[in-house]
């Protein structure tokens, strides 16, 4: 029997893949540059590599601050519905006590 495990990943777990990605691209890129022995590249081709770097080194940055965006509105959605519970919270202890003080029980039935 085979067994297929399916990962899928939400939003958040793919904007830091991507954005990790990108990073590390980057970054192989220019230790690949460094450390590689050949020959060096030709004036066309050396813009060409270092300008695809320097735009995994932009993209990654992007998508850090659409990551950093996506957090505060995501704690800006949590503190409302944290709010919104709270008020509920307190409302329905005001009609809790309302209701006691209404009706207040006489001392002599149990």
């Amino acid at each position: 029997m085979r067994y297929h495990v399916r990962v899928t990943l939400n939003s958040k777990a793919r904007r830091r893949w991507l954005g990790a990605m990108c990073l590390l691209a980057a970054l192989v890129m220019l230790i690949a540059n460094e450390i590689l022995p050949g020959e060096r590249l030709d004036e066309v081709a050396f813009v060409i590599y270092w300008g695809v770097c320097f735009g995994f080194a932009v993209l990654a940055m992007l998508v850090g601050i659409l990551d950093a965006h996506a957090l505060r509105r995501e704690a800006r959605a949590e503190q409302r519905v944290l709010l919104e519970d709270a008020l509920e919270d307190i409302q329905v202890e005001k009609d809790a006590r309302n209701r006691t003080s209404r009706h207040p029980e006489s001392p002599g039935s149990n």
